[in-house]
Formats: structure tokens, C-alpha cells, sequence
């Protein structure tokens, strides 16, 4: 079932390990990108997209795993990127965002702030997966230094009304690309304090939905959601329904896209939809692919 997921993952692995061009990546196609690595690179600029983009991961994985192939992607389309693994525990550095929440989040404060101030941007774009979608919600709402600092934030599947428990253990082992003996030596050793508040009813999920706005002002809000999530269910809870988000379906744009949760970090039609919400293009046309199956 992860066949491809895994294979995706082990390419990029070796592009990163081994310095391959980005072109030998089979199912992205390049020009000459804003940045030429997933390192980040503060010096990159870019006229066309001068707003730099921050990509935040999904539970169990690393700023090098998850969204890390959307990110070669958007280099490839001249836009300055930016990742970082947040809420790893000591010992455990290949095991992201499995500290609680709101520490996450204060990690993720800070490099806004950083990205903002090193590459001396007057805005910042901030997206996320899974678990760091919710964070593209939290970090805003309780962090309200770097709202200035952001223009656009696109969340990718948020479990934005919590999931179930089970749900996030598969999240840790796959999103990952982790051994379930390494998620269970990790939980076993320093818990996971991020799980406990996603489920539904979770302290970060009542903290989320408190009753006051979500996004907030000066803040363009898209969230990406697939009818075929198996893991933040029912499938409507992602959405932010305030004035001004904009909600959008996989399948409202590509219609035959059976995309899962752990797919949409690597669905090429998810990845244009994100495009989109970055270009404040919402209507654009792209060719749908069949999608990626991954679940």
C-alpha cells in the first residue's frame, strides 16, 4: 500500500544524500529553481514570488520528509522555500511534532520570525500538512507576533476538530516513513504529548475552536481538504467556515483524485491547488493527474 509513498521518500532521500540534480526526480519536472536545495537559503530571492514560503510537516516526520517533495516543486517554480523540523524530542530527531502542541508552536513563532528577518521579507507564506496544517491555524491565533509577518497560509488536511488516536499512530509511522519499532521505542521513552491533544476533544483541538475567530485579520486562509481522508474524519471538519477562508476540495478541481491523507503531501494536483492559493489565483486551470493513491 506504501509502495509509492516509499519509493517517493527514498528518491528524494538519495537526491538529498547524494546531490543528485533535482531532475532525476521522476515525477517532477524543473527549470532553474529560486533555490537549488532544500537547505534553506536565505539569500534566495525571487521576483516573480518574493514572498518566502515556510513549509510545516505532518506528525512523525521531519522538515526532510512529507512536504519536502512539494517544496522541491515550488523551487522548481522560482519560489524561495523554507523548512525546519519542529517538535522533535531529544534522542528522537527523525520523530517530528510529537511535543504538545502550543510548544510546537512557539518553535514555529520563532522561525517566522527568523525566515522574516534573515531573508528580509515584508511577508512570509506559510503551508502545511497534517499536523502542521492545524499549526498553520494555531500559530497565528496564539502567536500573535508573526501575524504581521504572514500573508498567506494554505492548510493542507488540518485535523482542525481533531481525529482518533489510532489515526495518529498510523500518522507517526507513515508521514515519517518510520518503523512502528521506532515510533513505539519513542513513545514508549517520551510519549506523545501532540497526540493526546488532536484527537477530538483534545486540549489543542478546544484550545483551536475556543469560539473566536480562527483566521485571523490580515491573514489569507485556504484550506485543501480530500473527500477520500481516511484519517481526519468525517472529512468536513477540516474546513474553517469564517468569512473571507476559502475552502477548497481535491475533488471540486480534479474530480477522479482519490487522494488520502498521506497522499495529499504528495499529489502533484494538490500541489498546483496549493500554487493557486499562493498566486492568489484561485480559478486557474491545470491539468488533473490520476493522483496519488497513497493512504
Amino acid at each position: 500500500m506504501y509502495g509509492q509513498m516509499f519509493t517517493r521518500l527514498y528518491t528524494t532521500y538519495s537526491v538529498l544524500k547524494h546531490k543528485h540534480p533535482l531532475s532525476t526526480i521522476p515525477f517532477i519536472q524543473t527549470h532553474t529553481p529560486g533555490t537549488s536545495s532544500l537547505i534553506n537559503d536565505f539569500s534566495c530571492k525571487s521576483d516573480s514570488h518574493p514572498n518566502p514560503v515556510i513549509l510545516l510537516h505532518g506528525l512523525g516526520a521531519t522538515g526532510y520528509e512529507d512536504i519536502n517533495v512539494l517544496q522541491y516543486w515550488l523551487q522548481a517554480k522560482d519560489y524561495c522555500t523554507f523548512a525546519r523540523t519542529y517538535g522533535a524530542y531529544d534522542g528522537f530527531p527523525f520523530l517530528g511534532g510529537l511535543k504538545p502542541i502550543a510548544e510546537s508552536a512557539s518553535e514555529i513563532a520563532k522561525y517566522i520570525q527568523e525566515v522574516a528577518e534573515k531573508t528580509g521579507a515584508e511577508k512570509v507564506d506559510v503551508v502545511g500538512h497534517s499536523e502542521g496544517a492545524l499549526q498553520t491555524l494555531y500559530v497565528p491565533k496564539f502567536h500573535s507576533e508573526v501575524v504581521p509577518l504572514i500573508d498567506k497560509l494554505v492548510a493542507i488536511a488540518p485535523p482542525t476538530r481533531g481525529t482518533d488516536f489510532a489515526g495518529l499512530y498510523k500518522l507517526a509511522i507513515d508521514l515519517g516513513n518510520n518503523t512502528k519499532s521506532v515510533v513505539d521505542k519513542a513513545l514508549d521513552t517520551v510519549g506523545c504529548q501532540a497526540c493526546s491533544e488532536l484527537v477530538t476533544g483534545g486540549e489543542a483541538i478546544k484550545k483551536l475552536n475556543d469560539g473566536g475567530p480562527i483566521a485571523q485579520e490580515g491573514n489569507s486562509l485556504t484550506v485543501i481538504a480530500s473527500k477520500h481522508d481516511e484519517l481526519v474524519t468525517p472529512v468536513e471538519t477540516s474546513f474553517v467556515h469564517e468569512e473571507g477562508v476559502s475552502n477548497v476540495w481535491v475533488q471540486d478541481k480534479c474530480r477522479f483524485d482519490i487522494v488520502g491523507h498521506i497522499g495529499e503531501a504528495y499529489d502533484p494536483n494538490v500541489w498546483n491547488l496549493v500554487k493557486n492559493a499562493l498566486d492568489d489565483t484561485p480559478e486557474r486551470d491545470f491539468i488533473c493527474v490520476i493522483g496519488s493513491p497513497l493512504k
